[in-house]
């Protein structure tokens, strides 16, 4: 990336202000949860509930704002943070709210070409911004979906979250070890949105796996997923299965399992 907090254009991947819309996600998470019950369990997330969702959201926007601040240069040690957490459910929405704020006051002094460690591949204080953002609007998904609700995501915004995904992807085997099981010989998956022209391809190799850049639209490919920039947002990170009916694919129906059995985080 090149500009700021939003995509690097040349790329093709839609232009985004990350700080904007981590608030704007943030109000509609806060929204959905008011007046929920906290105790209603979030199918996409197993084992928890939107009570256990709202902390780990919050609590993430807090940590990735204390990095922001510490303008940390290597991988931190602990992920100790002062959460100011309500003793009383009652108060979590609120507390989401403010998570929010607490982010924006780090954003307002922090450059975010400042140079910083990432476990992604842009090693800028610009990366904590823009993860922020998706696991802001993931979660926010996955409240609504716990609520019977439809989430609706803003078509930039998903294309965006797409290529963060699978740009960092390769680097996340710390936290997602099934990751290093991605590999093959010389296979290539491609995602392609039916709501504009964007188009990713991934290429397996025996020694691991990584988007392919040169001509993603034009290049054959071994199996391909299609569907609307928001649901194939909801695809990668697992929220939707690759036989969904919003989402058609062909081509090899084994790497595509392969692929989605490894993938999600």
């Amino acid at each position: 990336m090149t500009t700021s907090d939003h995509a690097d254009p040349a790329s093709g991947v839609a232009r985004v202000d990350h700080r904007t819309a981590i608030a704007a996600e943030t109000a509609r998470f806060v929204a959905a949860v008011r007046d929920a019950d906290l105790a209603t369990a979030v199918p996409s997330c197993p084992g928890w509930t939107l009570a256990d969702l709202v902390k780990h959201t919050g609590s993430v926007q807090r940590w990735f704002s204390a990095l922001l601040r510490a303008r940390i240069q290597e991988p931190p040690s602990t992920r100790e943070v002062n959460l100011r957490l309500p003793e009383q459910e009652d108060g979590y929405a609120d507390w989401l709210a403010e998570s929010a704020t607490v982010a924006a006051d780090a954003f307002a002094v922090t450059d975010p070409d400042l140079a910083m460690w990432a476990w992604g591949v842009d090693q800028h204080a610009r990366f904590w911004v823009r993860r922020m953002l998706f696991e802001t609007l993931l979660h926010r998904a996955d409240a609504e979906l716990a609520l019977g609700l439809r989430p609706v995501i803003d078509r930039p915004v998903a294309v965006d979250g797409i290529d963060e995904f699978l740009v960092n992807l390769p680097f996340a085997t710390s936290f997602a070890p099934k990751v290093a099981d991605l590999r093959g010989p010389d296979r290539t998956i491609r995602f392609r949105t039916t709501d504009g022209d964007d188009a990713w391809l991934v290429r397996l190799r025996p020694d691991g796996f990584g988007l392919d850049t040169s001509r993603p639209s034009a290049a054959t490919a071994d199996a391909t997923v299609r569907g609307t920039a928001a649901a194939l947002l909801l695809l990668v990170y697992g929220r939707l299965p690759y036989q969904a009916d919003a989402l058609t694919h062909e081509g090899d129906e084994h790497l595509l399992a392969h692929w989605f059995a490894n993938s999600a985080f």
